[in-house]
């Protein structure tokens, strides 16, 4: 009698749990339920279209830190099915990869249409059944299979796999057969800023810049991105990551804190005053004296220092050179909202991890029922790290599925 494998969800981890359990499991029979009309949409519209499909971030336990929530978990899993297994997987399937400056890597082709194409039809070579608008109703077990209730009729399992990313109903169903669910909440977002400081110069960037939330601990260094509603860019959506709960228990009211040159503000002050001495001639406001700060976010930090047109270095008070110091590494923003980065959507929340068996991602109360992918409690900074953990998680389970 062959293994029935069902997964519900028909994204990266369910893709990628499907393919490797078939190539492990011949004789399965293996479907995957999609409660869309298409399968792998946001591998689609990942990295501006281009699918970033993992980090080159090759040491595991690095990699981890990555993770706000689920770093300890995904320790041990990342030994198992790392981002150099990954990139391995795919280049021995006939889709080149490439590690682009920052470290992401994406398709060589530049379209992440080559992911879908790939993932789409190696499930077909191997068979798996894929099932599209079909709605999961309920999930109830009977003798040893799980019965899953759908809009088109009942579907039954050996092994339930569930990848449905974060669908609320599917949370509810784990929830009414004894799974702890961690309320979800936005993570991976930009701030909504109104400044005048900012306002006008949308498109500026600063490319090492530290960011900081008023009275939380978490500190992120690197490029910030001035935007028509605010500050983005990966320091931004890093901090967004690791400070998801504390904002929504702010309920997005909160103060950030930029230090434009991640330098101490003393150092900072002992080189204005360098400058005073020799630019004394020539007016403040039309050059930055910082090469990493661009001219037209210089000219309006010196505005907010009380410092105008007409100001030569050379009149430039102590307490101008304060207010600029403070301008320049302690500059506190007013958020007041989020904006979704890009058309991607991340949570943090999901079944607990502490339910979870991470040797096979195998649910702890539900046995021969396995979860990947954000249906977890898991998720992480930008860069193609949430991917990794779908591909790891779907790789582990597809190997799993018989023991």
């Amino acid at each position: 009698m062959s293994l029935n494998i069902l997964i519900i969800g028909g994204g990266a981890a369910g893709f990628f749990t499907a393919i490797n359990a078939a190539e492990n499991y011949p004789e399965a029979q293996i479907s995957i339920v999609e409660k869309g009309n298409e399968v792998l949409q946001k591998v689609k519209i990942s990295g501006g279209g281009r699918c970033n499909v993992t980090h080159a971030c090759f040491d595991p336990k690095e990699l981890t830190t990555y993770y706000p929530r689920g770093a300890k978990e995904l320790l041990g899993p990342f030994h198992q099915f790392m981002t150099g297994d990954t990139m391995q997987w795919f280049e021995e399937r006939g889709v080149p990869l490439k590690i682009e400056a920052d470290n992401r890597v994406f398709p060589a082709s530049n379209s992440s249409q080559t992911i879908v194409d790939l993932l789409t039809g190696e499930a077909k070579r191997l068979g798996v059944e894929i099932r599209l608008a079909h709605r999961v109703n309920a999930i109830t077990k009977t003798s040893k299979q799980w019965t899953i209730s759908t809009n088109h009729g009942d579907l039954t399992a050996d092994k339930l796999v569930i990848t449905a990313g974060s669908n609320t109903k599917i949370w509810n169903l784990l929830a009414q057969l004894g799974h702890t669910i961690i309320d979800p909440v936005p993570s991976l977002f930009t701030f909504k800023i109104n400044d005048p400081r900012i306002k006008e110069i949308p498109g500026v960037s600063v490319t090492n810049a530290t960011v900081q939330l008023v009275g939380h601990p978490a500190k992120t260094t690197g490029p910030v991105l001035i935007t028509h509603w605010g500050l983005s860019g990966p320091a931004i959506l890093k901090l967004s990551a690791i400070g998801a709960r504390y904002l929504a228990e702010k309920n997005y009211q909160y103060n950030v804190i930029l230090n434009w040159l991640s330098r101490s503000t003393g150092d900072v002050q002992q080189a204005l005053e360098i400058i005073r001495k020799k630019e004394a001639k020539n007016k403040v406001l039309f050059k930055s004296p910082f090469q990493e700060i661009p001219k037209r976010l210089w000219s309006y930090l010196a505005q907010a220092a009380q410092l105008t047109e007409t100001h030569r270095w050379g009149d430039v008070s102590n307490m101008h050179l304060k207010q600029l110091s403070s301008q320049l590494t302690n500059a506190i923003f007013n958020a007041n909202g989020k904006s979704t980065f890009k058309e991607e959507f991340v949570t943090a929340g999901g079944v607990d991890l502490k339910e979870i068996n991470f040797k096979r991602f195998e649910s702890k109360i539900l046995p021969n029922i396995f979860l990947a992918g954000e249906v977890l409690n898991i998720d992480a900074v930008t860069g193609g790290f949430n991917f990794q953990n779908a591909w790891t998680g779907g790789y582990i389970i597809g190997k799993s599925l018989n023991l």
